[in-house]
């Protein structure tokens, strides 16, 4: 498993972690949607921006290291991946609805979607520039993505 799957995987955990340790009284950032259980044995629903070098949609389906990272996460929980793929603006609609629970793509902590949905803590890529971060967009509702990512991401590289 690369890096940034690990880094991934780890970063859904801590969120388990905590929606159990806030079910318990604690105050931390929570998953009150209910993302992870229903996933879990389900589907993920990830919405793809195609950013090349990083995750294209092409007649085969879709590639790049972004896709590995979904999958290894969907696989660790027993489910399947729905990928949508449409532009930026279209995704982050796609997450206010609750119609989508994930996006990736070249999403940095500078995006103007940053106000309007959940973003987790940034990353590098192998591969790429190290001053290349990116983030993932999660539904706002997901409880302080930002807090729960920085408590328990790491930087993959």
């Amino acid at each position: 498993m690369n890096s940034l799957a690990r880094w991934f995987t780890a970063t859904l955990v801590a969120v388990a972690a905590i929606t159990f340790l806030a079910g318990c009284g604690m105050r931390i950032p929570s998953d009150p949607g209910g993302t992870l259980t229903e996933v879990t044995g389900g589907t993920l629903r990830v919405g793809v921006s195609h950013t090349p070098g990083l995750i294209e949609a092409t007649g085969d389906g879709i590639e790049g290291p972004l896709v590995a990272t979904v999958e290894s996460f969907a696989e660790e929980h027993d489910a399947t991946v729905e990928w949508t793929v449409q532009s930026e603006e279209q995704l982050v609609g796609l997450l206010q609805q609750d119609e989508i629970d994930l996006a990736v793509g070249g999403f940095t902590e500078e995006s103007p979607w940053t106000g309007m949905v959940g973003m987790s803590r940034s990353y590098s890529l192998p591969g790429t520039p190290p001053e290349t971060k990116c983030v993932m967009l999660v539904q706002q509702s997901q409880g302080s993505a930002r807090g729960i990512h920085e408590g328990a991401g790491r930087t993959a590289g």
